[in-house]
């Protein structure tokens, strides 16, 4: 029943694809609107929540005193994590980490690690011995399409207001971590054989392919990812980017007015 519902919202899409119509009315690569939220979480040290349409993610910063690795002494670490739970959307299960929380960790990880807007030799305490770990923790609410861009977007806001909480550590007075980019990025799914931007729950269901791209100051590209099964050739990978760009800078804007 399951494939027999896909097939058919499948050929839904592609007709209206073919119309250059999608789902919910919106043009090809438009998106949908957008509310952020920073410091939102009181047990975090940085907080932030994203309302992408109907889809909600929270994202909490923490740090911890660890040993850094052995091969990078003067080096802090970063990781990011995610959770999908069934209160998020029914495709989920309660349990370990799946699948998918596993890639929405990892991508967005990614993005951020790849863009090097932490300088991880600032997070250095005492070389070999001492080193701060920042952890993000993305938690999704709801799930209506488009959770990664949502996610990346509730990182980077996050940590662009996190306080490192020195004194509890007991090296010296509290400070801002500094976060020297703003990594964003955007999802393009291929929907009725053509690809749109923040594709929702519908469309990724009836969705054939995925790119994750992120994008920080300049149009610098960090991270490019790619998702389920398909290609994508070289004149839609350039129209992609030409709009992945003008996007991820109208998403740093947004974070840096966060900021103030």
């Amino acid at each position: 029943m399951v494939e027999i519902v896909s097939n058919l919202l499948r050929q839904e899409l592609a007709n209206l694809a073919a119309s250059n119509q999608r789902i919910d009315g919106r043009g090809q690569w438009d998106s949908r609107d957008i509310e952020l939220e920073t410091d939102c979480l009181y047990n975090a040290e940085g907080s932030a929540k994203v309302t992408w349409g109907e889809t909600i993610v929270y994202a909490g910063v923490k740090f911890e005193i660890r040993e850094p690795w052995p091969d990078r002494p003067t080096q802090g670490s970063l990781m990011c994590g995610a959770e999908l739970r069934p209160v998020a959307a029914l495709k989920y299960e309660a349990g370990p980490p799946s699948p998918e929380s596993i890639e929405l960790g990892r991508v967005v990880d990614r993005g951020i690690r790849e863009s090097g807007c932490i300088d991880m030799d600032s997070l250095c305490i005492i070389p070999g011995e001492k080193v701060l770990g920042v952890m993000i923790d993305i938690h999704v609410l709801s799930d209506r399409g488009n959770i990664f861009d949502a996610s990346a977007l509730a990182a980077i806001a996050a940590l662009k207001t996190a306080i490192v909480p020195a004194e509890r550590f007991d090296v010296g007075e509290d400070y801002p971590l500094a976060v020297q980019k703003t990594p964003t990025m955007c999802t393009f799914t291929r929907v009725g054989g053509r690809y749109v931007l923040d594709a929702n729950a519908e469309e990724e269901t009836g969705g054939e392919e995925r790119i994750h791209i992120t994008l920080a100051e300049e149009g610098h590209l960090h991270s490019l990812q790619k998702g389920l099964k398909g290609t994508f050739t070289p004149s839609e990978f350039a129209e992609i980017l030409e709009v992945a760009q003008n996007r991820c800078a109208e998403l740093a804007n947004l974070v840096k007015s966060k900021e103030a």
